[in-house]
């Protein structure tokens, strides 16, 4: 047999595993990142109202993004709980668990009663599942990128880990889509009901994540790890000990990106709809357009990446955001 061994594959199998791996790491952070979009979209158009009226407009916008804040403060929190267990029992296994995880909590969001039918305990249950939303995103950005790199060769890694990035625009630009076909179709019932649609659409979306990722292997490292019995016991404690610099860098380089994101994508749609009296379907259409650049510039730095040099690439997109920045002063 001329077939070449790559751990436990033929190169042959390896390949068609990297296919299935980039198509589960493409597909399922798409529905996790649509289920996220959505929050952000919502706390922007209706959910000030719905959630939180018993204040003046500007507090409740206020309150809408503060409970938006906090899916991000449970993001670490997902990553630790998912990283451990995505070390100790493999990736796939919490990789299921974060896409059910997170769409549980958007499906319950859409069948949220308002202020309006339960007072207080409205706007509580939002906080609960946006935390819980939080957490699911948290656990499933990194398991994913990494299933996805130990999957891939050391020559197209960068491009390798860049399908789980991909979810990101996809995950935008189809949770804005479907936002504005319900503005559309539901006129002005959208801001009383037209709003819950997406995140009910969640659990078909799901089902279909479930159905791929249901479908991939473990990566070899991963396996053999497991058949030699070197499988660490405190995995995120270890990663903090050893790597404690590497760990803080790479959290604060993540800000500089992610922090301009949500202010082009969410607080823009806030600004302009209340302070300049726009259409929202203006802004909503103007973060479609942004995300399909998103879906051809992400593969090819990542690409450039593998050629050139990843902290080049990184230093560059940094300056760019801040150039991009101005026109929006």
């Amino acid at each position: 047999m001329n077939q070449v061994k790559t751990g436990e594959h033929s190169e042959k199998e390896r390949r068609k595993q990297v296919k299935k791996v980039a198509v589960a790491s493409v597909v399922g952070t798409s529905i996790e990142w649509y289920d996220f979009f959505l929050y952000g979209t919502m706390s922007a158009l209706v959910f000030p109202k719905l959630f939180f009226p018993q204040a003046d407009p500007f507090i409740n916008i206020l309150q809408s993004f503060t409970v938006f804040f906090l899916g991000f403060l449970a993001r670490p929190i997902g990553a630790m709980i998912f990283g451990h267990f995505g070390d100790r029992i493999g990736r796939k296994a919490t990789l299921v668990t974060t896409l059910m995880f997170m769409g549980i909590s958007t499906v319950l969001i859409g069948l949220l009663p308002t202020y309006e039918s339960i007072g207080m305990a409205a706007p509580i249950l939002l906080i609960l599942l946006r935390m819980c939303q939080g957490i699911g995103v948290g656990g499933e950005w990194g398991g994913s990128v990494v299933l996805s790199t130990e999957w891939s060769s050391k020559k197209r890694r960068g491009l390798m880990g860049s399908m789980t990035q991909l979810g990101v625009p996809i995950g935008l630009l189809t949770s804005t889509l479907i936002i504005t076909l319900c503005i559309q179709l539901t006129g002005s019932g959208f801001d009383s009901w037209g709003w819950r649609i997406p995140f009910i659409l969640s659990a078909v979306l799901i089902g279909v994540g479930l159905y791929i990722r249901l479908g991939i292997m473990d990566s070899p490292q991963f396996t053999r790890l497991k058949q030699e019995n070197r499988i660490v016991d405190r995995p995120v404690l270890e990663a903090l000990k050893k790597h404690p610099k590497e760990i803080v860098l790479t959290a604060c380089a993540r800000l500089v990106e992610q922090v301009p994101f949500y202010i082009f994508t969410t607080f823009v749609i806030t600004y302009g709809t209340e302070e300049l009296k726009l259409d929202k379907q203006i802004f909503t259409n103007g973060v479609m357009v942004a995300a399909c650049i998103e879906l051809f510039v992400i593969p090819y730095f990542a690409h450039l990446s593998d050629r050139v040099n990843r902290k080049k690439i990184y230093i560059l997109g940094s300056l760019l955001t801040i150039v991009f920045a101005f026109p929006f002063l």
